[in-house]
């Protein structure tokens, strides 16, 4: 080895093989989470895909169950306790029964099933019984899933409750142990798999949907992945070493001068230049185009150098800019462009919760990630992924920088929202508050004053309300509360607004509406929530009426003399027997009303 060129390459080879390892290494591990963080996604599609196919499961027995309830014939049987009818029935629909009281049972359903429950409700409006469909959790349900979900034949799919599989593909009655949310490796009959669950199902309460991948394939393609990856590093070596001899033979002189010069400059000296060599040969233009990277190093540096301070004036106020704004949408957009700009990623990844994705670039290229969590105390606002083939310390700091800013915005964002949203809206039913009835009523009165259009208000106030607290409670009373809520909101145009104006009072704002109007709206409201069935927790059934009082603005008097109007016929209700309409229309009509 006493040739320079052969030294060359011998060092050149002993220099470079350390960081190749460390390279493949990094790659070889690098891709083996890549495979897993694929399968992963696959895992959690999957489980997705296996969930929504389960709730249409769910929705046909409970459409099932709702056809046959509406029956007249299976009405009928159940008003007669007609077994033999009803057996009839439920014969032609298994794993459905029919049942009214704690005698009568027709028809059976498995254990080992989600069921949903529908009352049959007769003529008069009394509960005759119920029908009960049942989706048992079967080797039979588990296929279906698959082939509906579009599941590879290699996955398995299975029921898992408290530990041992109810039902699965060729896995029933084994024992698994696996945490919901997170994918994790699990052993299941001498097989290793890796496993996604779900979060508990509604019904069977407590299982969990399991989806599991043989790891053998996971490790099968990770292992392809880093064989390529050795044999790319070993002729890249070898590359390296041909290259290293070859140049070897033209650098033979004057090398110390260039590297003496190089290290000056490597330490931070860029006024150090290379003596100029005379000639015209290589090392003479070698000189001078070293000596000319010198002089434009030097320029750049006090480029950069502006350049950086220039990019940190702008985020500063960049970062003014985003807490003085409340649009989370634009933010998190700002957000994600910014980012990947200041820090010259090639993509940008922002996923928020719900599985909401906003991206810039392309996110998949490059080797290094860098993952900043958008988190604010609990809040948290989803995670951002930046992509590049290397960041700097300054890239790191600067996407920091601007994540601590943006999550300051957001959660302002959040704050001012929730602010509007409960200085406007009653918490308990979700309808406009009194104070936002008031500006409305305000402003259509205002109006209707212009255009001359009729404008009705509607009082609403339920009936007996305290029995209903007295004698099941006061989250009964709320759910009653919300109820009629849902009652307001299902009989009323766009254009109309329902307000909780105090207790068990609501008021409902009609525009372009006169009294007759208001008088069949109000009749159309206070039927709905007569043969609305309402369930306490306790499973109690509790059914509520409600009186209304309606008043047409005349083109004159306040909005608090259309309200005491609504207020005269609401009290007229009340008295003349309550659960009926009365309507007022103005201080000099006479009263009309509308029973119920």
């Amino acid at each position: 080895m006493g040739s320079f060129k052969v030294r060359l390459a011998a060092y050149f080879a002993l220099i470079a093989l350390l960081p190749f390892v460390a390279a493949f290494q990094g790659f070889r591990s690098l891709s083996k989470r890549s495979e897993t963080r694929r399968v992963d996604s696959v895992l959690q599609a999957g489980v997705r895909a296996s969930l929504a196919a389960y709730g249409e499961e769910l929705d046909g027995a409970e459409l099932t169950a709702t056809t046959l309830a509406r029956r007249r014939s299976v009405q009928r049987a159940l008003a007669a306790r007609d077994r033999g009818e009803l057996a009839r029935v439920v014969r032609r629909h298994p794993n459905v029964q029919v049942r009214a009281g704690p005698r009568l049972r027709v028809g059976r359903t498995t254990t080992s099933a989600a069921t949903r429950t529908v009352a049959v409700v007769g003529a008069d409006r009394r509960v005759l019984g119920e029908v009960v469909a049942a989706v048992p959790i079967d080797t039979g349900l588990v296929r279906r899933l698959k082939v509906r979900a579009g599941l590879d034949a290699n996955q398995r799919l299975a029921f898992v409750s408290a530990g041992r599989v109810l039902a699965g593909d060729g896995i029933g009655g084994a024992r698994l142990s696996i945490s919901s949310g997170q994918p994790s490796k699990v052993s299941l009959k001498d097989d290793r798999f890796r496993a996604l669950a779900s979060e508990p199902l509604p019904a069977p309460r407590g299982a969990r949907l399991v989806l599991l991948e043989p790891q053998g394939a996971i490790d099968q393609a990770a292992g392809s992945i880093a064989r390529r990856l050795e044999l790319t590093m070993l002729v890249s070596l070898l590359l390296l070493i041909l290259i290293a001899y070859f140049e070897g033979r033209a650098i033979v002189r004057t090398l110390g001068r260039f590297v003496s010069a190089a290290h000056d400059i490597a330490q931070g000296r860029l006024d150090r230049r290379v003596p100029i060599v005379k000639g015209r040969d290589e090392f003479a233009r070698l000189g001078r185009a070293f000596n000319e990277m010198a002089d434009q190093l030097e320029a750049r540096m006090t480029e950069l150098d502006e350049e950086r301070r220039r990019l940190r004036e702008a985020t500063m106020r960049f970062g003014e800019a985003l807490a003085a704004t409340h649009d989370v949408d634009g933010l998190l957009r700002t957000l994600v462009d910014t980012a990947v700009d200041s820090t010259g990623a090639t993509g940008g990844l922002l996923v928020v919760e719900g599985g909401e994705i906003i991206r810039k670039g392309d996110p998949a290229e490059g080797s290094e990630r860098l993952e900043l969590a958008l988190t604010a105390g609990r809040e948290n606002f989803g995670t951002l992924i930046l992509s590049s083939d290397e960041f700097t310390a300054d890239d790191r700091e600067t996407a920091n920088w601007l994540v601590g800013h943006g999550v300051i915005a957001l959660e302002n964002a959040r704050l001012h929202r929730t602010v509007q949203r409960q200085a406007l809206v009653d918490g308990l039913t979700g309808l406009a508050n009194r104070r936002l009835y008031e500006a409305a009523l305000a402003k259509e009165l205002s109006r209707a004053d212009r255009f001359g259009e009729p404008v009705a208000l509607v009082l609403a106030d339920l009936d007996d309300f305290k029995r209903v607290n007295d004698a099941h409670g006061h989250p009964a009373g709320d759910e009653v509360l919300r109820e009629f809520a849902k009652t307001l909101k299902g009989c009323l145009r766009e254009i109309d607004l329902a307000a909780r104006w105090g207790g068990e009072e609501f008021a409902v704002l009609l525009p372009g509406t006169d009294v007759q109007g208001g008088i069949t709206l109000a009749e159309r409201m206070r039927s709905a929530l007569a043969e609305r069935v309402i369930f306490s927790a306790a499973g109690d059934r509790i059914t509520m009426t409600a009186s209304f009082g309606v008043a047409e603005w005349g083109g004159s008097g306040t909005a608090n003399d259309l309200l005491a109007l609504a207020d005269s016929a609401l009290y007229a209700a009340k008295r003349r027997g309550k659960n009926r309409v009365e309507a007022a229309g103005g201080p000099s009509v006479e009263a009309a009303s509308v029973s119920g």
